[in-house]
Protein backbone atom coordinates (compact mmCIF):
# COMPACT_ATOMS: atom_id res chain seq x y z
CA UNK A 1 0.00 0.00 0.00
CA UNK A 2 1.54 3.16 -1.37
CA UNK A 3 1.83 6.06 1.51
CA UNK A 4 0.08 9.48 1.21
CA UNK A 5 0.77 12.01 -0.87
CA UNK A 6 -1.98 10.30 -3.15
CA UNK A 7 -1.26 10.87 -7.17
CA UNK A 8 -3.31 13.51 -8.77
CA UNK A 9 -5.84 11.17 -10.67
CA UNK A 10 -6.39 9.86 -7.28
CA UNK A 11 -6.29 13.54 -5.97
CA UNK A 12 -9.10 14.67 -8.30
CA UNK A 13 -11.09 11.24 -7.70
CA UNK A 14 -11.72 12.08 -4.17
CA UNK A 15 -11.99 15.81 -4.84
CA UNK A 16 -15.67 14.42 -6.80
CA UNK A 17 -19.12 13.60 -4.61
CA UNK A 18 -18.71 10.38 -5.09
CA UNK A 19 -20.50 7.42 -2.48
CA UNK A 20 -18.38 6.22 0.21
CA UNK A 21 -18.34 3.92 3.05
CA UNK A 22 -16.27 4.78 7.04
CA UNK A 23 -14.62 1.95 8.44
CA UNK A 24 -14.24 1.92 12.48
CA UNK A 25 -13.23 -0.31 14.87
CA UNK A 26 -15.19 -1.34 17.78
CA UNK A 27 -13.46 -2.23 21.62
CA UNK A 28 -13.68 -5.95 20.88
CA UNK A 29 -12.00 -5.42 17.61
CA UNK A 30 -14.89 -5.76 15.30
CA UNK A 31 -14.91 -3.35 11.77
CA UNK A 32 -17.99 -0.95 12.19
CA UNK A 33 -19.10 0.45 8.82
CA UNK A 34 -21.35 2.96 7.59
CA UNK A 35 -22.44 4.91 4.31
CA UNK A 36 -20.96 8.41 4.41
CA UNK A 37 -20.63 11.34 2.83
CA UNK A 38 -17.16 13.01 2.62
CA UNK A 39 -15.24 16.04 1.61
CA UNK A 40 -11.44 16.10 0.58
CA UNK A 41 -9.36 18.89 1.19
CA UNK A 42 -5.25 19.19 1.30
CA UNK A 43 -5.10 15.66 1.77
CA UNK A 44 -7.48 15.51 4.63
CA UNK A 45 -10.92 13.79 4.93
CA UNK A 46 -13.64 15.61 6.55
CA UNK A 47 -16.45 13.32 8.30
CA UNK A 48 -20.02 14.69 9.62
CA UNK A 49 -22.10 12.87 12.07
CA UNK A 50 -24.79 12.29 14.43
CA UNK A 51 -23.56 13.14 17.86
CA UNK A 52 -25.62 9.33 19.12
CA UNK A 53 -23.99 7.52 16.08
CA UNK A 54 -21.66 4.30 17.10
CA UNK A 55 -18.88 5.25 14.54
CA UNK A 56 -18.20 8.67 16.64
CA UNK A 57 -18.08 6.39 19.81
CA UNK A 58 -15.53 4.12 17.91
CA UNK A 59 -13.67 6.71 16.32
CA UNK A 60 -13.32 8.12 20.23
CA UNK A 61 -11.85 5.44 21.38
CA UNK A 62 -10.11 4.60 18.59
CA UNK A 63 -8.76 6.73 15.89
CA UNK A 64 -8.22 4.41 13.55
CA UNK A 65 -10.14 4.54 10.23
CA UNK A 66 -10.53 3.70 6.85
CA UNK A 67 -12.54 5.10 3.80
CA UNK A 68 -13.55 3.42 1.06
CA UNK A 69 -14.68 5.81 -2.10
CA UNK A 70 -16.74 4.37 -5.02
CA UNK A 71 -16.92 5.49 -8.15
CA UNK A 72 -20.60 7.46 -8.91
CA UNK A 73 -20.93 6.16 -12.33
CA UNK A 74 -18.61 3.19 -11.83
CA UNK A 75 -18.40 1.28 -8.25
CA UNK A 76 -15.42 -0.92 -9.55
CA UNK A 77 -13.78 2.23 -9.32
CA UNK A 78 -12.53 2.67 -5.46
CA UNK A 79 -10.00 4.11 -3.43
CA UNK A 80 -9.40 3.42 -0.20
CA UNK A 81 -7.98 5.75 2.53
CA UNK A 82 -6.40 4.09 5.88
CA UNK A 83 -5.16 6.53 8.38
CA UNK A 84 -6.64 7.94 12.01
CA UNK A 85 -8.90 10.74 13.25
CA UNK A 86 -6.95 13.92 14.85
CA UNK A 87 -9.65 15.74 15.62
CA UNK A 88 -13.21 15.20 16.53
CA UNK A 89 -15.32 18.77 17.11
CA UNK A 90 -19.24 19.79 17.81
CA UNK A 91 -20.62 21.16 15.37
CA UNK A 92 -23.00 23.67 16.18
CA UNK A 93 -23.84 26.07 13.53
CA UNK A 94 -24.03 22.84 11.02
CA UNK A 95 -20.93 23.89 8.99
CA UNK A 96 -19.54 20.85 8.44
CA UNK A 97 -22.90 19.09 7.52
CA UNK A 98 -23.97 21.80 5.53
CA UNK A 99 -20.64 21.45 3.62
CA UNK A 100 -21.18 18.17 2.62
CA UNK A 101 -24.76 17.83 2.18
CA UNK A 102 -24.27 20.95 -0.58
CA UNK A 103 -21.42 19.13 -1.83
CA UNK A 104 -23.99 15.83 -2.34
CA UNK A 105 -27.14 17.71 -2.96
CA UNK A 106 -26.92 21.23 -3.87
CA UNK A 107 -28.70 22.24 -0.56
CA UNK A 108 -28.19 23.28 3.50
CA UNK A 109 -28.67 19.83 5.48
CA UNK A 110 -32.54 19.40 6.40
CA UNK A 111 -32.45 18.92 9.85
CA UNK A 112 -31.74 21.66 11.37
CA UNK A 113 -32.05 20.60 15.09
CA UNK A 114 -29.83 17.67 14.93
CA UNK A 115 -26.76 17.66 17.40
CA UNK A 116 -23.85 17.45 14.71
CA UNK A 117 -19.73 16.42 15.26
CA UNK A 118 -17.14 17.04 12.74
CA UNK A 119 -14.01 14.64 11.91
CA UNK A 120 -11.26 14.77 10.11
CA UNK A 121 -8.82 11.93 9.09
CA UNK A 122 -5.35 11.96 8.11
CA UNK A 123 -4.86 9.14 5.65
CA UNK A 124 -1.36 7.62 6.08
CA UNK A 125 -1.71 4.62 3.37
CA UNK A 126 -3.88 4.65 0.10
CA UNK A 127 -5.04 1.56 -2.18
CA UNK A 128 -7.28 1.59 -5.39
CA UNK A 129 -8.20 -0.48 -8.28
CA UNK A 130 -8.27 0.14 -10.99
CA UNK A 131 -6.24 3.69 -10.52
CA UNK A 132 -8.79 6.09 -10.92
CA UNK A 133 -9.41 8.14 -14.41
Amino acid sequence: MPRVPVPAEVDAFLARPNPAVVATVSPSGDPHTAATWYDWEDGRVLLNMDESRLRLLYMRQNPAVALTVLGDDDWYAQVTLLGRVVSIEDDPDLAGIDRLAVRYSGQPFHSRDAKRVTAWMEPQRWTSWPLPR
